[in-house]
Parts: structure tokens; sequence; C-alpha cells
């Protein structure tokens, strides 16, 4: 019994700990290659402006396709800047990046967080002349908790109640790619301080609340490609909910992809040795089907 509680504990701290480096929110300066526009408002959310990065090639008329980028930390924690380099990286190989902020689920819970997504990506598509957006190539990324919502809106696209009203609304937020790493894949059953934060009740009291939180509750052929990034050793977010998760995909008839990493635990594309080959499988997989 004392292991098992002890267990139950270490986990929770795990959960509760946003697993990504204490990078400082230093964005990428302009350079002859690219450039960067930090703190735009694509939204209105709960009374307040939602804002984004965006970091995009300088050179070219484009358009571009581009990449929304959903930060990690337990839907409770985390900051835009947490895929800065690999928006960085996408820009120097064509690509546009949106780093966005979200309603965490202390200010707002579920669907706050996934309405933002969307309202993001419709942002996008309203502003794909200004900021040279491809309105037919645009992915979402997001790692831990931001794998969650970036499976969710890969899965959900076309599902009113997900929406929201921060704007924008007369455009699409359907996305035609997804990446995500280590993503959060269920919740059904969890118990965990972060997903009670995030859903507000026990699975229990509502499991219902907790299928429409569900990427896999909206699985169809008509979802995107998807590429899921995980590492065999990561002890916060089994690797078997990524394997499960490619297996209802490709069941379903979508394309998927698992990219599996013998070892290192969660978090582990942040730092080298993994960042880079993770990168370059990102730019491969967009490269695959936007390019």
């Amino acid at each position: 019994m004392r292991n098992s509680i002890t267990l139950v504990l270490a986990l929770g701290i795990a959960y509760l700990t946003p697993c990504w480096p204490a990078y400082p929110d230093n964005w990428p300066e302009d350079t002859e290659k690219i450039v960067v526009q930090k703190d735009l408002v694509y939204g209105t959310s709960g009374g307040r402006e939602l804002k984004l990065t965006i970091v995009s090639p300088r050179k070219g008329k484009g358009p571009f396709p581009a990449v929304v980028f959903v930060h990690g930390g337990g839907w409770r924690g985390g900051s835009p800047y947490h895929f800065g380099r690999q928006a960085k990286i996408l820009a120097d190989n064509g690509y546009i990046g949106a780093c966005i902020e979200y309603r965490l689920s202390g200010e707002a819970q579920f669907p706050a967080a996934i309405e933002d997504v969307k309202c993001a990506v419709r942002w996008l598509r309203a502003h794909a002349g200004q900021y040279r957006v491809n309105q037919e190539k645009i992915a979402v990324s997001g790692g831990s908790a931001g794998g969650h919502l970036a499976l969710l809106a890969g899965t959900s696209g076309g599902v009113k109640e997900l929406e929201g009203t921060g704007g924008w609304n007369q455009y699409s937020s359907r996305v035609q790619l997804v990446v995500a790493f280590n993503p959060v894949c269920k919740l059904a059953g969890k118990t965990l301080r972060p997903v009670l934060q995030f859903l507000g009740v026990p699975y229990k009291q509502n499991p219902e609340l907790y299928r429409r939180a569900e990427p896999a509750s909206y699985i169809d052929s008509s979802d995107p490609p998807m590429l899921l990034l995980h590492a065999t050793g990561d002890k916060t977010i089994p690797y078997s909910e990524s394997v499960e998760f490619v297996s209802l995909l490709r069941a379903a008839g979508v394309n998927a992809e698992l990219y599996t990493n013998q070892g290192p635990g969660h978090g582990w594309f942040n730092d080298e040795p993994y960042f880079t080959p993770t990168t370059r499988a990102l730019v491969k997989f967009l490269d695959k089907y936007f390019k």
C-alpha cells in the first residue's frame, strides 16, 4: 500500500510540475532570414485579449504554410516561448510559426483552451494576406498538455461546441496536419490534480465531459495526417497512449506516424541530443504534405 501511495504522489508531482526546461522567454531576434512579430492579439475570450507571436521568413511573397504551436504545462502553466526555437527553425525552412497563449485552467476550465487554439487558427486564415499565410496549409503542434490540445484540434474539426466565441467565426478552424510531442491522449479515469483542474470535476461525476475532452472521441476518416513523437521512458504520460492513439487513427483510415525514442523521459525533445532530430522529423513531416 505504501508503495502505491508513493507512486501516485510521484505521478501527481510530475503532472503538477510543468516538464519543460526553464528557458527564458527570449524570442529570437529579427535576422536577414526571419521576422519576429510579438504579442499580436488574435482573439478576445473571458473578457481579455489573447496574444501570439509569429516567426516568419523575411524573404518571399508566400503564401507560406503555417504551424500553430501550443505549449505544455499541465493546462495550468507554461509559456508560448516553449516552441520558440522550433518556430525559428521552421521560418528558416519556409514556414510560419505562430506560438500562442491560451486560457489556463486556473483562469477558465475546458473547453476554454481548445476554443482558444481554434480561434488562433481562424485568426491566421482571417489575416492570411497580411501575414503571407497559406490558408489551405495550416498545422497545429504541441507538447504534453499542448499535445492533447493539438490532437483535439485535429480530430474535432467542425465540432461547433468547441469553437468558442473568441472571434473570426466566419472562418474554418480545421487544420491540415497535426504534430504532437508526448501528448496526453487519455483523460477518462485519471484523478491527478491537473486533470481535475482542467475539467473541473472527477471522472465519475461527469464521464461525458471527459469524453468530450478526449481527442479519440472525434476520430474519423476526415481527420488530417498526424505525427506523434513519444519516448518509451516517459513516466508522466505513458508511451502506450500514443501507440494506442496512432492505432485508432489508422483504423479510421487516417495517415498516422509514430516517432519512437527509446529511454528518455517527459519533455525529452526540448534538449539535445533529441532536440535536433525531433525538429528535423517535424520539418520532414511538414514537407511531406505541405511542399
